[in-house]
């Protein structure tokens, strides 16, 4: 067995069976810094790079990746031990792998051991792109109003006057700061998270950011600085100790974290890069004028039809998203919250026939071998129910069109939230807000609506009476029945 590392690349890649660079590392040198790197980013926008560089192309657009959180602290440690190389294998739904170690990460850095580096990082006059994976959540909007949550405590450190960063907003705002202070022009912020707007949210954030530490640099923010939206699209579960005993069993190569994903891969791209931006339309990227069409059908068919899946079929005793997928039950219900609810509220989408689209996504999550888990799907559920799902339901209330199968949605979140599943085994509840979601799960058996009273999730949408009727109606049937029975009765429609 091999360890993957720059100098057994051509050991590696000797017979074929694992591709690797062709391309002369050092001649690559960082243009983009990524802050946030995770398996979807491995698999997603570094792999769009490392198909430019094997094309001769995008040499001064290497990435440097950071990592903000303590728990990033491994990535930095198995990344440095193999001179950033990885090895992204996409998955066939027949079991064919096809590897690739990918080398269009040059360097990472953990910032909270040294916040200094990546502030040069951010600062050189070399970064002209800065994207960003930090999830949902990692945006600091009041699910509700839209607007930065000033009170949150992840950032009060970084509004203290000649703080050292820690946040992603905290180092934004200084290497902006540096880089205004000095004349060098600004590095575009591309925002890679699954949420509408994403752009346009990592603008108003970051603007309300600065705004409070230096007003005149918050509008220098506003006017100078880019921030095109995109979309992005690839089913990457977490990587598991099997993924890495296969590698290395069948292909002999020894990586500390390899990344797996399925084979399709879309990134739709607003046009909008001051500073230059890498020959991303080459390699299959979609560089579109207006992405909004785009997100909202990605958002609202896939994102949300994962969280169809993911709460009803966890509490019926799945625990992977291609075993539910496979059930024509769910499988059949998530359709049906496609076709009725989510498709009315879209727009048309140049150069995508929807239904082929929809057909396809429930081929996807049904995918055998990417073994998807169920508990990463139900995962930090407040910070995405709120961005995916709830501006359906507003859409289709407004227009007087149903909303029965996303309120079961929600109700079945709701159950989830109460921590024990139909068969009594508890439920690890992973959320940024898991104290009040499980305080309001567990008034819901007296008060039904309990859950809903969140303003800063769900808004006024408790005060909607034919919203609350279907949710109560699916919750209280979730309660006396489960899922599987509650989906039947849909199926028989007498439910």
């Amino acid at each position: 067995m091999v360890h993957l590392d720059s100098s057994t690349l051509d050991t590696i890649g000797r017979d074929g069976r694992v591709q690797v660079p062709t391309y002369d590392r050092s001649r690559v040198h960082s243009g983009i810094v990524h802050i946030g790197v995770g398996g979807f980013h491995r698999a997603h926008q570094a792999a769009y790079v490392d198909a430019l560089l094997e094309r001769g192309e995008a040499l001064d657009f290497g990435i440097t990746g950071v990592g903000l959180l303590p728990g990033d602290r491994r990535m930095h440690e198995v990344l440095h031990d193999q001179d950033c190389l990885y090895t992204l294998v996409v998955k066939d739904p027949d079991g064919t792998l096809h590897p690739r170690v990918v080398g269009s990460i040059v360097d990472y850095l953990f910032a909270p051991d040294d916040p200094e580096a990546v502030l040069s990082a951010l600062a050189d006059p070399a970064t002209r792109i800065v994207s960003l994976t930090i999830t949902e959540g990692g945006y600091l909007a009041n699910q509700s109003t839209g607007q930065l949550d000033a009170d949150d405590p992840s950032i009060a450190a970084d509004l203290v006057p000649g703080a050292t960063p820690s946040t992603a907003f905290g180092f934004l705002t200084e290497s902006l700061r540096r880089r205004r202070d000095a004349g060098t022009a600004p590095f575009t912020v591309l925002s890679c998270d699954n949420i509408e707007g994403n752009g346009e949210l990592a603008h108003r954030m970051l603007v309300a950011f600065a705004g409070l530490l230096d007003p005149e640099l918050a509008d220098w923010i506003d006017t100078h600085v880019a921030f095109p939206t995109c979309m992005v699209d690839r089913i990457t579960p977490v990587t598991a100790e099997e993924d890495r005993e296969v590698l290395a069993d069948r292909f002999d190569v020894e990586d500390g974290w390899p990344v797996v994903c399925e084979p399709f891969a879309q990134w739709v791209l607003e046009d909008r890069f001051p500073a230059g931006r890498p020959a991303y339309d080459e390699v299959g990227v979609q560089l579109v004028e207006d992405v909004r069409p785009y997100e909202l059908m990605k958002l609202r068919l896939l994102n949300v039809g994962h969280q169809a899946l993911a709460y009803l079929g966890y509490l019926a005793g799945y625990r992977h998203t291609h075993e539910v997928a496979a059930d024509p039950l769910f499988a059949g219900f998530v359709r049906g919250y496609m076709d009725a609810e989510a498709t009315p509220t879209l727009e048309p989408v140049p150069g995508v026939d929807l239904e082929d689209y929809k057909a396809e996504l429930v081929e996807r999550f049904a995918h055998p071998e990417i073994k998807d888990t169920l508990e990463r799907l139900c995962a930090y559920s407040s910070d995405r129910i709120p961005k995916w799902l709830v501006p359906v339901i507003r859409a289709n209330v407004a227009a007087d069109r149903p909303v029965r199968r996303s309120a079961l949605v929600v109700a079945s979140w709701a159950r989830y939230a109460e921590g024990v599943d139909e068969d009594g085994d508890p439920i690890d509840v992973v959320d940024q807000r898991k104290d009040a979601v499980l305080e309001r799960a567990q008034q819901q058996r007296e008060d039904p609506v309990a859950f809903l009273r969140d303003p800063d999730l769900f808004g006024d949408l408790v005060d909607d009476e034919t919203f609350t009727a279907a949710y109560t109606e699916a919750l209280e049937s979730l309660h006396a029945h489960g899922a599987r029975a509650t989906l039947e009765a849909w199926e028989r429609g007498d439910a």
